[in-house]
């Protein structure tokens, strides 16, 4: 199956967009397709420098790899494919032409109206309690078109170069009706339906002709695209059936939405993916997120990686409803993928971060070992260089951080607590995690302590962290020799 994600380049890459890329590209794996990225740059205005680069980064990064279409080869923006250009503002002269075959056939028309004529009509169709006024077969005889004036009339017009539009002619009284793929069956009246517009007085396309005409002429099997575009359905349809060209199977998602489930927005949310990027979170985390906003797999398995959605994702499990994006939800599943990786994988991916700040920690025969004490811990890789800090560097752990309310400590006890440490701690000779866990419990245990009020100066002390790995598998990892020379160190201030 063939199916396509068009987006217009109008800024950086939306993260409902990236799940729409998303669905689309599962779709097209699950059948051995082709996914299409196709620019829809019909609105030049609004076009902004740099939007497809960053469009087909995002992508590159999600792992949705595009087969034909727009992509991005070493930098460059190519485009591939025996169905192009792929980038709309390229294809101008084919949209004019089919606009022109539909005015020949009857289905489209001239319509030479200005500003004020239809500023006209809306106020005389709102006086006559019309709430939603729009340019219909109600009204289109009273208006300025090649339908109502003499054809030498309206052909001279042209000629003498005044400005016009092409408009849709849709038919009074039918019923328009079509099977969503998310939706199930859904029905619009022809009375709902403007005459649209399909080429602009400045002689560019609107979406819906160069959609319809792109949709058909690069074979899209299925359209899968957010449900502000199902009123639009109606209309696109039509002119398929005008063209005479079959249509294409259509699913639209449901919309993203803010915690009051308001419409997902830049007051309550970051709404470009690059946002998420630049923020840390893993593709697959994103990816993860994204495809459950909507999609229920029926199981109670949570983490998916792209090769698991390719198997098991179906369009029939897409709520129709919208999904409220939960950024709580989001950090869980970052901190599960996380997790995820294997500590091999985990102390390579943090190792040249932590390198950068502490050239060392390249070297380090140790390191993965270390890196393993925060794996359950960290939410987004830049935050290691700090979490492992105290192996490269003195930790500042003054009183003010060892004196733990939270644990019941005061100053006095704290010092007590790091002498009874450093004395019972010297002769230990079987520096390992499992012996210190038991030794240091047994300790507590001895002196009527809670385990808290014997680890926590210990912890804090070694890392000078308010939150950091246990105290014995710190202690283990650093060493005997460290631990003890951190804990006479402090003991002396």
């Amino acid at each position: 199956m063939r199916t396509r994600f068009a987006p217009s380049p109008t800024g950086m890459l939306h993260i409902g967009g990236l799940r729409t890329a998303l669905f689309s590209y599962i779709v097209a794996k699950q059948t051995d397709g082709a996914f299409i990225l196709r620019i829809e740059d019909t609105d030049q205005q609004r076009s902004v420098d740099g939007a497809v680069e960053n469009i087909l980064r995002t992508l590159h990064w999600a792992g949705i790899h595009p087969d034909e279409g727009v992509m991005m080869k070493e930098g460059l923006v190519t485009q591939e494919g025996a169905h192009g250009p792929y980038i709309q503002s390229q294809r101008f002269e084919l949209y004019t032409t089919h606009a022109k075959e539909l005015v020949e056939k009857g289905f489209a028309y001239f319509a030479f109206d200005t500003k004020e004529d239809l500023d006209h009509m809306r106020e005389t169709e709102s006086a006559a309690g019309n709430a939603a006024p729009k340019y219909d077969a109600s009204v289109r005889m009273r208006m300025k078109n090649s339908l109502t004036l003499p054809e030498e009339e309206w052909k001279k017009k042209i000629e003498d170069g005044e400005p016009y539009v092409i408009r849709m002619r849709i038919p009074e009284g039918n019923v328009i009706r079509f099977d969503d793929d998310i939706r199930g069956k859904v029905e619009f009246k022809g009375m709902e339906i403007d005459d649209q517009i399909l080429i602009k007085s400045d002689g560019f396309p609107t979406y819906h002709l160069a959609n319809v005409v792109d949709d058909h002429l690069m074979q899209i099997d299925m359209v899968i695209r957010g449900e502000e575009w199902l009123s639009s359905t109606p209309k696109h349809l039509l002119l398929f059936e005008y063209f005479g060209w079959p249509a294409p199977r259509y699913a639209h998602v449901p919309l993203l939405l803010n915690q009051d489930r308001s419409k997902l927005s830049k007051r309550q949310n970051d709404v470009a993916a690059e946002d998420y990027i630049d923020k840390g979170y893993l593709p697959e985390t994103l990816i993860n997120f994204l495809v459950l906003l909507g999609w229920n797999p029926g199981s109670t398995q949570e983490l998916f990686s792209m090769e698991e959605l390719i198997e098991q994702f179906s369009l029939e499990r897409v709520q129709k409803g919208g999904a409220v994006f939960d950024l709580d939800r989001l950090n869980w599943f970052q901190g599960q993928w996380m997790r995820h990786f294997s500590p091999e994988d985990f102390a390579a991916r943090i190792q040249p971060l932590v390198a950068k700040m502490y050239p060392e920690a390249a070297s380090d025969p140790l390191f993965a070992k270390r890196a393993g004490l925060i794996q359950d811990r960290i939410t987004f890789f830049p935050e290691a260089p700090e979490m492992l800090s105290y192996y490269y560097s003195e930790p500042n752990a003054d009183m003010e951080l060892i004196a733990s309310k939270k644990q019941k400590i005061d100053e006095k006890m704290a010092k007590e607590v790091i002498a009874l440490l450093i004395d019972r701690l010297e002769p230990v000779t079987d520096w390992t995690e499992q012996y210190l866990k038991e030794y240091l419990f047994a300790l507590a245990d001895e002196k009527e302590l809670k385990k808290g009020q014997l680890l926590w100066p210990l912890r804090a002390i070694l890392t000078g962290l308010p939150f950091s790995p246990g105290a014995f598998e710190v202690a283990a990892a650093l060493g005997k020799e460290k631990t003890m020379q951190r804990l006479k160190s402090v003991f002396r201030i």
